[in-house]
């Protein structure tokens, strides 16, 4: 098969917001415990953080990432977080079937997101509280001093406020199983209320509202558009969130999903777009799609612990092992993010360690990559710039999800700084390999062209703690230049990156 690509300087999408690479920490199963935090591990630091951990996320390079929740959210009280630990209530998680020591809280959170070098997205309860533990909640993270809130931090060691900018007002409050579930009026007027009283602390914060949790929701999209006509002049963002399943072992249908994450992304576009018009404002509100991965190996087994009456610290659920066709799958949902970048600001994998993951962890032993890892990681560190609008032209098949699906999936970015343009491109065909052509117009000449390939003859291959690196990224080989025209071939079931030095 062949494939016809052309990218064209002036055809851009929009710069990427670089937190399009976002993670997500939820108190959730070992995401917190025994994941960042195990005191007790050989590489932990002074304060019990896991150093290989941190490490790897350092390496991933995510530039932010949301934190407590997800579901624990909607039933926690931060106060619970500070504060001698030895002092800290334990509560149930009523969203997990858990028992919750607090041991980690703002505090200890703060502190290894400034040692794993990103910035903090926090959210706040409005589930099972409201207003008024918001607004102190961001005066104790937020405020200098001189107040209750910001003192009490201060006594309890951070002299400093941390100035976190980015706030989630609340998560998934459109779902029937969220501790205090609303109907989208209840919601969109306490949201709306919330976001007024924190920009009265704090104009410059950045206020995200809650979307839809899924596209299959019986109230999407209405409502979006109701929470958005009470909070659309008090947030800047709506969130969205989706996760992929292959119950039926159907690769082909798996693949194509994607085709509905974009119509998802399109439908609440044109929502906001209907929002706005209707209240005549200049505002442009985006989406912050802040949860989305492959969930289903473990989902199953995962309910009957959830329905069961045993309640545990940490208990080991959500720790989908992940293999190579999910490197195909996320390679796709990140080129979808990147182009509905104009969109799409923020984008938060979920969830960051162990919690269906790319990193894993043993309690008292190694930490590794899973294949997920892998994609995610080439898509942060090389598709930061300008998403670019491509001219595809290659076969298609039908899908249940969607007909004409392209047997190409490829995003492409331009770094202007590095002078280079990428390209990451998914051959979604698993019996034939895709020989592509890439014009780059008026760019100037390639000047060469470097292929990274990640491939495997079994779509089922994993990474392991005792065999990591199984699936991993390779050198690809026979990429062309003939003046500015690239040529090379994508191997059947293959993920790869292409980088054009101009």
């Amino acid at each position: 098969m062949k494939a016809r690509v052309t990218a064209h300087a002036r055809y851009a999408i929009a710069e990427i917001d670089k937190r399009l690479y976002g993670s997500f920490l939820e108190h959730l199963g070992r995401a917190v415990y025994t994941g960042i935090y195990e005191p007790n591990h050989p590489r932990a630091d002074a304060s019990g953080m896991r150093q290989d951990v941190i490490d790897l996320v350092r390496e991933l390079d995510t530039p932010i990432c949301r934190y407590p929740g997800g579901n624990f959210v909607s039933a926690y009280n931060w106060e619970d977080g500070i504060g001698p630990k030895e002092d800290r209530p334990t509560r149930l998680d009523l969203a997990w079937k858990s028992l919750e020591n607090n041991h980690v809280g703002i505090h200890e959170y703060a502190d290894w997101a400034d040692k794993a070098g990103l910035e903090m997205m926090l959210a706040v309860n409005l589930g099972s509280r409201g207003l008024d533990e918001a607004r102190s909640f961001v005066e104790y993270v937020n405020h200098p001093g001189g107040s209750y809130w910001s003192d009490l931090r201060r006594k309890n060691g951070r002299a400093d406020p941390w100035g976190v900018k980015t706030w989630c007002l609340g998560n998934e409050m459109d779902g029937p199983w969220q501790v205090g579930h609303k109907t989208a009026r209840e919601y969109g007027q306490l949201a709306n209320e919330t976001a007024k009283a924190l920009r009265a602390f704090d104009s410059d914060l950045e206020l995200i509202v809650c979307g839809s949790s899924h596209s299959d929701m019986p109230t999407y999209p209405q409502w979006e558009a109701t929470v958005l006509e009470e909070t659309y002049d008090n947030i800047d963002h709506i969130s969205l969130h989706m996760y992929f399943e292959n119950y039926e072992k159907n690769t082909a249908n798996f693949l194509a999903l994607p085709e509905k994450l974009d119509r998802y992304i399109g439908t609440v576009s044109g929502v906001i777009d209907f929002v706005k018009g209707k209240k005549r404002s200049k505002k442009d509100v985006k989406i912050s799609f802040d949860e989305w991965n492959v969930w289903y190996h473990t989902r199953k087994q995962d309910q009957v612990y959830l329905e069961g009456k045993d309640w545990q610290y940490w208990p080991p659920i959500l720790e989908d092992v992940y293999n190579f066709e999910d490197v195909l799958q996320v390679g796709c949902i990140l080129n979808t993010f990147i182009r509905r970048s104009d969109r799409v600001r923020i984008a938060c994998i979920a969830q960051l360690v162990n919690v269906i993951a790319p990193i894993m962890t043993q309690p008292g032993g190694p930490a590794w990559r899973q294949t997920i890892y892998y994609p995610f990681k080439l898509a942060s560190h090389h598709g930061r710039g300008t998403a670019l609008q491509l001219d595809v032209d290659c076969p298609t098949y039908d899908a249940d999800m969607a007909a004409g699906v392209s047997y190409l999936d490829i995003a492409g970015v331009h770094d202007g700084d590095s002078g280079s343009v990428t390209f990451f491109a998914i051959n979604r065909n698993g019996t034939e390999p895709l020989e592509v052509e890439l014009s780059l117009e008026r760019f100037g000449t390639p000047r060469s062209a470097s292929h990274t390939l990640i491939r495997h003859d079994d779509l089922e291959a994993t990474n392991t703690m005792e065999a990591p690196d199984t699936v991993v990224p390779q050198e690809g080989s026979g990429a062309t230049i003939e003046g500015n025209t690239l040529s090379l071939r994508l191997p059947p079931y293959s993920y790869s990156m292409i980088r054009v030095n101009l």
